[in-house]
């Protein structure tokens, strides 16, 4: 029987060079220099085969061993060969140290184009590569353990061992740091730290998250004599001996499920405090930041698969006698997703640029702002625009083998991941009480694409004006919301070819909640905005 009508598969082609709103973000915000490099990375990770290790380290999730067939402890998750060369993958390329183990201008937008792009082909290897990432500044904070670590984790070798990490190649780093009763409310929790007279605490109660438990070490929040405290747990003592950290069980989640998430239990684990006593969260804070920057960075591409399978089905797919693509409403729809991954992805670089170690004042200022109101945002937009994608594959689509439900259940987690969105919004609302300069930053940003676009300034007083007065705790959601369009609106503006951000300003500033995709003003270039967010030239 002969197959018509079917596409073949998008594989063994350029993440990078075929994302062109990508490749600009990259150069823009200063990592021009990481071009080649990221091409390479982006081709590895396009091949068939890669694509490949995707589909099985989702197929086949990692199991927990919790002891031996002699009733010894084991206490270890044992993953699919393919979550390992994917993970080999992502920590030869870096992307779990490289602006700590080689800082340069332009080291976190070149990282964060490495995460972008790996969690196209599976997003759940960005847990452990995002905690680690995450862990290394604050970690600096205790200059024996820093001395001892660091070096582990800077290593571009992914050991798979269970061992002691002194024995290992390389080394990652989890946290644990929510508990049943509090989820994001971490002063509630009441994990217990006592110091044993050595140097090292005994840590004893339960977490109800463990985010990445099979890493060599841990970041954890426990209550000790002075109050909240951080602390780092190694997986082994300095004894050689598996310490008392008990996995209970995986989670069986929605999505993300080739990563695994684990309830815990401590039994008088040892650990090593970081920071001062009693200053866990003020501790911590700095790891949080980076990991809801990931948060961002990875929903923005996980987004752009979601768009670029749509499109590549739709450049082969017909109906009616016409290619879907051509198809006027169909052309709408896919070309009002391109511009809300585009918006998405400018964003995201530049924040990321907002994350150098060389940045002023201000610009700290400003992601401190920004970070949470992006979170919020882009990471609600993702389910939404996923759900779409889907929908133009039809029946297809929402089989299993064609990658896309794996898109939509992955979605979900950014915006609960590292704080839900009233978390952020919340936090949002913090930066501008406690930083009156985030206010000062976000008007200068936005300022410098004042003239280029009369709806933008009419969206950029409006905004303004909300945020400077600080808007009550019901209206914070929309608060996000007008931040994140306006500054995606100043950036488009600034940077995207003059169809794309016309199309963005009509359809976004203004615009109620309620809007769908494919609802566009008359007039949009759909053709331009879709040649443009296409994936790969059709054969």
């Amino acid at each position: 029987m002969e197959i018509l009508n079917q596409p073949p598969p998008l594989q063994d082609y350029d993440l990078f060079a075929s994302d062109r709103a990508l490749a600009e973000a990259v150069r823009r915000e200063g990592a021009a220099w990481a071009a080649d490099d990221l091409s390479a990375y982006g081709r590895r990770l396009g091949a068939a085969e890669t694509l490949a290790l995707g589909e099985a380290a989702n197929a086949f999730p990692p199991t927990l061993k919790i002891v031996d067939r002699f009733g010894h402890r084991l206490d270890r998750v044992d993953f699919h060969p393919a979550w390992h060369g994917l993970m080999a993958l992502q920590v030869g390329q870096g992307i779990h140290c490289s602006p700590w183990s080689d800082p340069k201008p332009g080291a976190q937008v070149h990282r964060a184009a490495g995460l972008y792009m790996s969690g196209q082909v599976e997003a759940g290897t960005s847990c452990p590569i995002s905690m680690t990432f995450a862990a290394a500044p604050v970690l600096r904070q205790a200059s024996d353990i820093a001395k001892a670590w660091l070096p582990r984790i800077f290593s571009r070798a992914y050991d798979r061992s269970h061992a002691p990490a002194e024995r290992k190649a390389g080394a990652l780093i989890g946290m644990a740091m929510t508990e049943n009763q509090g989820g994001s409310d971490l002063r509630t929790n009441t994990t217990a730290a006592e110091p044993d007279g050595t140097g090292a605490w005994r840590i004893t109660g339960a977490k109800w998250f463990m985010s990445a438990p099979m890493c060599d070490a841990f970041l954890v929040l426990a209550q000790g004599p002075r109050g909240l405290g951080c602390y780092f747990m190694p997986r082994w003592t300095r004894a050689g001996e598996l310490n008392a950290i008990r996995l209970q069980r995986l989670k069986d989640k929605l999505g993300n499920r080739s990563n695994a998430s684990a309830e815990v239990v401590f039994e008088g684990a040892e650990a090593f405090l970081v920071g001062e006593e009693g200053r866990g969260i003020p501790t911590i804070i700095e790891m949080a930041a980076l990991t809801r920057l990931d948060n961002v960075v990875s929903s923005a591409g996980i987004q752009r698969a979601a768009l670029a399978q749509a499109i590549h089905w739709s450049r082969y797919r017909t109906a009616f006698q016409k290619r879907l693509i051509d198809q006027p409403l169909m052309a709408a729809v896919l070309a009002d997703m391109a511009l809300e991954v585009e918006a998405a992805t400018a964003l995201a670089f530049r924040l990321a640029r907002a994350f150098e170690e060389d940045v002023d004042e201000a610009e700290a200022a400003l992601r401190r702002l920004v970070t949470p109101a992006a979170k919020f945002w882009i990471c609600k937009r993702g389910p939404v625009l996923a759900a779409e994608a889907l929908e133009v594959l039809g029946g297809s689509g929402y089989i299993e083998e064609s990658g896309m439900p794996r898109i939509y259940r992955e979605l979900p987690v950014h915006s609960i991941w590292e704080g839900s969105g009233n978390v952020m919004a919340l936090d949002a609302r913090r930066a501008l009480e406690r930083e009156p300069a985030s206010l000062e930053a976000l008007a200068a940003e936005l300022a410098s694409a004042r003239g280029a676009d009369r709806r933008l300034d009419t969206a950029i007083d409006a905004t303004l004006d909300v945020v400077s007065q600080r808007t009550d705790e019901a209206g914070l959601r929309g608060l996000c919301r007008g931040i994140v369009l306006t500054f995606q609106g100043a950036l488009l503006a600034r940077h995207a070819p003059a169809g794309v951000a016309d199309a963005f300003m009509a359809s976004r500033l203004g615009q109620s909640d309620g809007r769908v995709f494919g609802d566009l003003p008359a007039g949009i270039d759909t053709r331009a905005i879709l040649e443009r967010a296409a994936p790969a030239l059709a054969a």
